[in-house]
């Protein structure tokens, strides 16, 4: 019997839509990206973005007002990057955000910077901890999707 054939491009979410068009931005800086990395237990950052110099931006994607005020963590992603931004729609009611924190807008096929996030660099030794996350967090989501069960996992 053959196994249930899973979508190759499952339902994406508001703010997963948001990412991808934040990651595709990314890409024409010379940035590469991960989604969803967790750079500490308790928190999960939307975006980190790797810089061709080795410098790493934060971006939480926010979907709507709600998913915004929701969010009491975002503060604790600053230590985990060189510069924090947010990424939301044009809908998005922006003079909610902080305006010492970037700021993109974003669709799901595109995104522009519009207020550059202050930099604060990071300490050596959590820029390679941090680098070394990203790697493996990569790493991970390719081997995933060359084998969605490898053997020995259940």
């Amino acid at each position: 019997m053959d196994a249930p054939q899973e979508s190759p491009t499952p339902q994406l979410q508001p703010g997963q839509l948001l990412a991808r068009g934040v990651c595709r931005h990314m890409r024409s800086f010379g940035f590469v990206t991960v989604e969803e990395l967790v750079p500490t237990p308790g928190l999960r950052v939307d975006v980190m973005a790797l810089g061709p110099k080795g410098e790493i931006w934060v971006i939480e994607c926010k979907s709507s007002r709600a998913d915004y005020m929701a969010d009491h963590k975002w503060q604790g992603y600053l230590e985990w990057c060189d510069r924090f931004f947010w990424a939301v729609d044009e809908a998005f009611p922006t003079e909610l955000l902080p305006a010492e924190t970037g700021l993109i807008i974003a669709d799901p096929y595109d995104a522009e910077v519009i207020r550059m996030g202050p930099e604060s660099k990071l300490a050596a030794a959590r820029r390679k901890a941090m680098v070394g996350k990203f790697a493996r967090h990569a790493a991970l989501r390719l081997q995933a999707l060359r084998d969605p069960r490898p053997s020995g996992l259940l």
